[in-house]
């Protein structure tokens, strides 16, 4: 008796108590291999890195390669009157997705707004317009527009702050409209050029012509250009830039 109640608690045990499993290898350690191009190894021509990181064969500049380095981060205002195409400047030189603060007009603008010579404008922009271009390997613009209603003047002291230089942009069918523009940068002794911004249909005026009508003197570079087009808006940056250095070179 004793021994079957032996064999049977001795069956119960084997039963509620399973064998234990066999502990399972841990596998070692395996080096990463470098994989394909554009995989977890080293990219190859024209594909991304680890983590994202920029190739120079999609046009990334040496300071975005090497994190050590830093760009030359230059700031430049661009001024004018009101429709003169600010707006149109940045957005065709930018090369990330420009920031704007365009907003619809309404009649209560009416009688401060003249949009004579624009009577298709919509929008008007109310803060500021802000872009960026790499001009060199290491030299990089941050361009700000600034509004061009009387309204918004008191905006131009802090977008203005830090800047190397400025441009106005001119409509020889209303000069008048730089004035303000032309008062304030010569008021604060920040360099500036003057940028005729062509229109269609207009009459074509040679530079010497401007400058006379605006009566600023031989040193402030006058040019001709078409704000649509990114290579005449780069153009104008540079004669910007040179003029900068050239006027205070530290």
């Amino acid at each position: 008796m004793d021994s079957a109640v032996s064999d049977a608690t001795a069956v119960d045990t084997a039963v509620d108590t399973p064998a234990a499993a066999p502990a399972e290898a841990v596998p070692a350690a395996i080096p990463v291999q470098p994989g394909p191009a554009g995989e977890s190894g080293d990219a190859g021509p024209g594909k991304p890195g680890p983590a994202g990181e920029p190739d120079p064969e999609d046009g990334a500049q040496d300071w975005q390669l090497d994190h050590s380095r830093a760009p030359i981060a230059t700031k430049i205002v661009v001024a004018g009157g009101f429709g003169v195409g600010k707006t149109t400047f940045v957005r065709a030189v930018s090369e990330i997705t420009p920031l704007q603060t365009e907003a619809l007009m309404t009649r209560a603008s009416e009688e401060t707004d003249d949009l004579t010579a624009t009577p298709d404008k919509l929008t008007t922009t109310v803060a500021m317009d802000f872009g960026r271009i790499t001009l060199d390997n290491d030299l990089v613009l941050y361009v700000f527009g600034t509004p061009g209603q009387q309204r918004f003047w008191f905006m131009w002291d802090d977008l203005v702050r830090g800047a190397i230089g400025a441009i106005v942009l001119a409509d020889t069918r209303r000069l008048t409209d730089c004035f303000p523009a032309l008062d304030y940068f010569e008021s604060c002794g920040l360099p500036y050029v003057v940028a005729v911004n062509h229109f269609e249909g207009t009459e074509r005026f040679e530079p010497e012509d401007v400058r006379e009508a605006l009566t600023i003197t031989a040193d402030v570079p006058v040019v001709i250009m078409d704000a649509r087009k990114r290579y005449s808006v780069v153009e104008t940056l540079l004669a910007m830039v040179e003029h900068a250095l050239s006027t205070t070179p530290e």
